[in-house]
């Protein structure tokens, strides 16, 4: 099932949905499965599927980007929070920050919590989401490095791509993730490369920090980071799930 948020600016109404096809079907909540009114999806505008209190993101976590960077495995997970004033929704335009010479993009899977979640078990967890989505971890790379943490360099407005749909019924063990620039595949890779799986990280994160219906976790980007320029088009592809496009304004 794909699950969304949307403007309908004929009656200035926001209202969540279920996707079928070219039809979305009104829905009173995100957890409602009540059919309601029928939309044409084309006259919709298209928002990000969820506002969450909070954003957790976690680094390091393909084996492959890990070798990419000449990094040992992490033992854990190694966690970062990103603003929910960070979110952008599917098409939006990224903002190039004047401050930053070099901006990246992540693909990254993102994991969307059901409800409130603490201290559960990796056996648990599955019962505690939502589903799955596309995300971006755009960073500004240049200030990183300056800055040695990495809230600002990852907090920026615009700098959480998110969308569009939520997936509930996916097996996210084995899917082929990729960011596409403008047409070319930068990064290629599947999330059995994960250190640690979606269940592994929603019962860690809970062991530190309660989580709440509509948060959001991203679980970490493949190898082959690299920079978007003004005018640049990026697409975070996932196996199984409506492409994330955003443009670098």
């Amino acid at each position: 099932m794909k699950l969304g948020h949307f403007y309908y600016k004929e009656e200035n109404e926001f209202f969540y949905g279920i996707v079928e096809e070219e039809k979305v079907y009104k829905i009173d909540d995100l957890f409602s499965r009540e059919l309601k009114e029928e939309f044409e999806i084309n006259k919709l505008e298209i928002l990000p599927p969820v506002i969450p209190t909070k954003i957790v993101a976690i680094g390091l976590n393909y084996k492959d980007h890990a070798e990419e960077m000449k990094m040992k495995l992490p033992e854990e997970p190694l966690i970062f929070l990103k603003p929910p004033s960070s979110i952008l929704k599917h098409k939006g335009k990224i903002i190039y920050p004047d401050c930053s010479e070099r901006v990246d993009y992540e693909a990254e899977l993102a994991v969307v919590i059901k409800k409130v979640t603490k201290n559960i078990s990796k056996e648990e967890a599955k019962d505690f989401i939502l589903g799955y989505t596309a995300f971006n971890d755009v960073t500004a790379r240049d200030l990183q490095k300056k800055d040695g943490q990495w809230a600002r360099a990852k907090g920026f407005d615009t700098f959480s791509p998110v969308g569009p749909f939520i997936e509930t019924e996916l097996d996210v063990s084995s899917l082929k993730i990729q960011a596409i620039l403008n047409g070319e595949v930068k990064q290629d890779s599947n999330t059995s490369n994960m250190i640690f799986d979606v269940f592994d990280i929603v019962s860690y994160v809970s062991k530190i920090m309660t989580l709440f219906p509509g948060d959001i976790i991203a679980t970490g980007t493949p190898s082959r980071i690299g920079p978007m320029q003004r005018g640049d088009k990026i697409v975070i592809k996932i196996e199984g799930m409506s492409e994330l496009e955003n443009y670098i304004a």
